[in-house]
This record gives structure tokens, C-alpha cells and sequence, in this order.
């Protein structure tokens, strides 16, 4: 259930603990239950109950249908573990899963998708807001002579759950491209990691085109006149009031609560001279150890509450503050530009040059490169 602040309590006294020591790229905001919703119903269908599905996930199954929750990307991943733990041997569950969610299913995002001028544009939405999708797989834009390719890294999800969420979080992904344009934006070539499953002809069903397995990487090519045609619901107005929304709802989501928050504005207030786990823990009267299980308690680490506080002041100072990028590194405790470079494409697939000529030109926005 949520406080009155849409705080995220819990609503029973598990503790999302398989899968709560997520990566430094898994999203770090909450995230309506819709997602959850959905996949309680695929479970449903295949027999299973909601309890075994919602195991360990901190939450009940009536708590979900309250349109304000809002819950953890842990307790998301932890509800997939188990929907794989018991219904795994299903063929093709993860594409199953992904074809169940529509545009309208990602609130204000979805919307600015769809009024967004062009499949570019849709690409610059998916990567600033990616944390306001129900995504755990990791979309990167990057152009090049044959067009527009989409690499889709899944390399630090737990093995268990990384095919399913690759299928499903790529399903998702060609139901928005029939929903953007009748006759959806055709893919032009699709490359996978990993062994052709028996189900592939599910795959080409899915996507339009037969994929190329055991390839280097998971990625999908547009060309480029695909990428630039029109949209049919394009509205330049309605999709700035959209940013604006997608932008105030993710503050609103990456705010954090409880031990957490308390680490977080600790962080704060030295944000050049970062203390040590050691010392934030002396602080707040706990060992280090028992800080470390507290957090992950909470589905997060002290390592990524260390990058989200930097890449929250690295924004504010890119947009705010005409300095230059050594002046930034240096207030941010980086001893040189190259490591505040280096970060800043780990946390948004974008230099920090890019990601500042972006934001000063609106829409505008250049994909990121890697």
C-alpha cells in the first residue's frame, strides 16, 4: 500500500531477498503495479495462483489492485523468478508475457511515445525515460551507415530470468511498433545472443523477420526512412506537456524513504569527498554489514546510492551550470574528466557533451552512442 507522500510500504514481512542485490544498471525507481498485474494474469492462465508468484516479494495480491501502489524494480524481479521457477518449461513464456502489454499500459511515457514526431523521437523517450517503462533489459540507440540499431544488453540480469525478460521486454517493444503506426515500423534485421530455441518461428511471428541466433549481440536494425517518417498522432504540443510530466514523475519515483533516503542525503552533503561505506555506517550508529542487509532489505546497495547522487548533481550541474566538464569531475570527486565520462555513458548511454547540447535543445535529442 502507499502513504499519503506515495511512499512504497510493505504489506506483509517478507523481504524481496533472491533477486534484491540488483546491478548498478537495473532501474533503480518504482514503478506502478500494472506490470506486476500482468503477469499475475499469465500466471493465472497457466494454472498458477498468485501466492507462490508474489513469494518473498513483500507483497499481497490484493495490495495490486490499488491504482497508486508503487513498487520496487526488486520485487518485480523477484515476482519473474518465480513465474520462471514454476511455469519455465512453458516454450516462448517470456514473448507470451511481453505481447500483453500495450502502449496505454506505460501511463504518460506510452503517451509520449505516441505523440512523439518520429520513430528518432520515440528513441530519445525511450532513453531518457527508460526507468518509467516496466523494462529490465537496457535499450541503446546508436546510428550508423545502414541505419538506426536498437542493442538490446541484458549481460547483468540474474541467468535464471534473462531470457524470459529478453523476450518479454522485446515483445513489449514490437507491440509499441504496431501501436505507433498501422502497419508498424518494420524491423530490418535482428540479431540474438544465445542458441535458436524451438519456438523460434515464434520469434519471426513476433518481430516480422527471422533472427540471426548465437550472434555477438541482441540488437535490431530501422532504416533510416523509417526512422524519420511521420508519425500518424504526432502533436508537438501534447508531447512537450508530456515531458515535462515524464520528468516530474520520475523525480517523484527516484526519491527514496526509509534507511535509503537517510544514506542519500548523507551522500549529499560532501558530494566531492564521498565517505566510505565504513564511515556512513559509523554515522548512523550501524556496522557496515548490517547496513549493507538493511539496504538490500530495501532493494538497493550503497554502491548505487553513491551513482545515483552523483549522476543527479552531474545533471543538475550539466544543466544548471555553465561549467566546464573538469570543473564538473572535480566538484563530483573525480579525479579527472575521462572517469566522469566513463560514468556518465554507464548511466545514460550518453557523454556528458551529448547529454548537455541535448537537453539545450528540447526535443531535439541526439541518440546516445556507445
Amino acid at each position: 500500500m502507499m502513504t499519503a507522500d506515495n511512499r512504497l510500504i510493505k504489506t506483509d514481512t517478507g523481504a524481496p531477498k533472491r533477486y534484491a542485490a540488483l546491478t548498478m544498471n537495473t532501474p533503480i525507481t518504482r514503478r506502478t503495479a500494472v506490470s506486476a498485474q500482468l503477469l499475475l494474469q499469465l500466471a493465472a492462465e497457466h494454472g498458477l495462483s498468485a501466492e507462490p508468484c508474489l513469494q518473498g516479494c513483500g507483497l499481497h495480491a490484493k495490495a495490486l489492485d490499488d491504482p497508486q501502489l508503487q513498487i520496487t524494480a526488486a520485487q518485480e524481479l523477484q515476482l519473474v523468478g518465480n513465474l520462471v521457477k514454476h511455469l519455465g518449461h512453458i516454450p516462448a513464456l517470456g514473448l507470451c508475457a511481453g505481447l500483453r502489454y500495450p502502449l496505454s499500459a506505460y501511463g504518460i511515457w506510452g503517451f509520449a511515445l505516441l505523440t512523439s514526431p518520429n520513430f528518432r523521437a520515440v528513441a530519445d523517450w525511450v532513453s531518457r525515460f527508460m526507468d518509467l517503462s516496466y523494462a529490465f533489459v537496457q535499450f541503446r540507440f546508436t546510428d550508423s551507415a545502414d541505419g538506426l540499431w536498437v542493442t538490446l544488453h541484458d549481460e547483468h540480469l540474474p541467468p535464471a530470468v534473462r531470457r524470459f525478460l529478453l523476450e518479454r521486454d522485446l515483445a513489449a517493444c514490437c507491440n509499441i511498433l504496431r501501436e505507433l503506426r498501422p502497419g508498424g515500423i518494420p524491423i530490418r534485421a535482428l540479431t540474438l545472443r544465445g542458441d535458436a530455441p524451438d519456438y523460434a518461428d515464434q520469434w519471426t511471428r513476433i518481430t516480422g523477420i527471422t533472427p540471426q541466433f548465437n550472434a555477438a549481440r541482441n540488437a535490431a536494425r530501422f532504416d533510416p526512412a523509417d526512422a524519420d517518417a511521420p508519425l500518424p498522432q504526432a502533436n508537438p504540443q501534447l508531447a512537450r506537456m508530456a515531458l515535462l510530466q515524464c520528468q516530474q514523475l520520475l523525480t517523484q519515483r527516484r526519491q527514496r524513504s526509509g534507511l535509503a533516503a537517510e544514506v542519500r542525503n548523507r551522500l549529499l552533503q560532501t558530494p566531492a569527498q564521498i565517505p566510505g561505506i565504513d564511515t556512513i555506517a559509523a554515522d548512523l550508529h550501524r556496522s557496515a554489514r548490517t547496513l549493507r542487509r538493511h539496504l538490500q532489505d530495501e532493494g538497493t546497495a550503497f554502491s548505487t546510492l553513491v551513482d545515483e547522487v552523483r549522476q543527479t548533481l552531474a545533471e543538475e550541474l550539466l544543466s544548471t551550470a555553465n561549467l566546464k566538464l573538469e570543473d564538473v569531475a572535480q566538484r563530483l570527486g573525480y579525479a579527472e574528466p575521462a572517469s566522469l565520462i566513463h560514468a556518465f555513458k554507464r548511466w545514460t548511454g550518453q557523454t556528458p557533451d551529448a547529454w548537455r547540447k541535448a537537453r539545450l535543445r528540447g526535443l531535439d535529442v541526439p541518440f546516445p552512442q556507445r
